[in-house]
């Protein structure tokens, strides 16, 4: 198996400036990546993500993300669903507020005590979502649940500072299928193992290549050979062989 970035949990705030629960989300999501869960999380920015970052969009594919959003529009989960898969978990300040019992978050620029107090609900909040995911195990496949029972409490590795999710280090490269660009996750690394490992390109290589690939990306089953052919001219063109006719 490629070496790949230890799991973390990536959050992704919503962008709205209009409202003071948009500058709750922003404040909120900072102080967890900052003071709350730094080694554990990772920051997706929206716009670029809505902009097509596949840095961003991949790590909400490989990882469990977190949206967190201001209001009912729900604008962070539902981009995040649109493009990379349904987030882990959804945090809305408005709920918030409305169940903790919090007084009107207000201000923009410089939020008033109920906001100041939102931020701390919120980020309390999300915390605690980082926790319980980080203790369960996640399909990068799927990008869903695996089960539900824990890790067992099995001690993590030591992890890197937070960070930007679109210099997460996971690798990715785009390829063609079919016409058609496609963002495959982890496929460079796994091109330069077979390499080492001495397989020279040929059907069974191929077959071994895909299995590969399919445990960190959907391949779906009508374009089972269309990603099969595709592998095979780019791991050709990798060895630095003519590509198969």
């Amino acid at each position: 198996m490629p070496e790949l970035p230890q799991k973390k949990v990536g959050i992704i705030a919503c962008s709205g400036e209009e409202m003071a629960e948009g500058t709750v989300t922003r404040l909120a999501a900072l102080k967890v990546l900052e003071e709350l869960r730094p080694d554990d999380t990772v920051t997706i920015c929206l716009p670029l993500f809505l902009a097509g970052g596949e840095g961003d969009r991949a790590f909400a594919r490989f990882y469990p993300t977190i949206a967190v959003d201001g209001c009912e529009l729900r604008c962070a989960a539902r981009a995040t669903e649109t493009y990379s898969g349904k987030p882990a978990a959804s945090v809305v300040v408005t709920d918030i507020v409305r169940d903790r019992g919090l007084g009107q978050p207000a201000g923009l620029r410089r939020l008033n005590d109920a906001g100041r107090a939102a931020v701390d609900e919120t980020a309390g909040v999300v915390a605690g979502l980082v926790d319980e995911l980080l203790n369960k195990r996640w399909s990068r496949r799927e990008g869903r649940f695996i089960e539900d029972e824990s890790s067992n409490g099995a001690a993590q590795p030591d992890k890197p500072a937070a960070g930007c999710a679109c210099g997460s280090g996971i690798p990715v490269q785009v390829v063609d299928i079919a016409g058609q660009p496609v963002t495959l996750i982890a496929l460079p690394p796994l091109l330069e193992q077979f390499k080492n490992a001495g397989k020279r390109p040929s059907p069974q290589t191929t077959a071994e290549l895909l299995e590969q690939v399919a445990l960190y990306n959907p391949i779906p089953e009508e374009q089972h050979n269309d990603y099969a052919n595709t592998l095979d001219r780019v791991y050709a063109t990798f060895c630095g062989e003519p590509e198969p006719a």
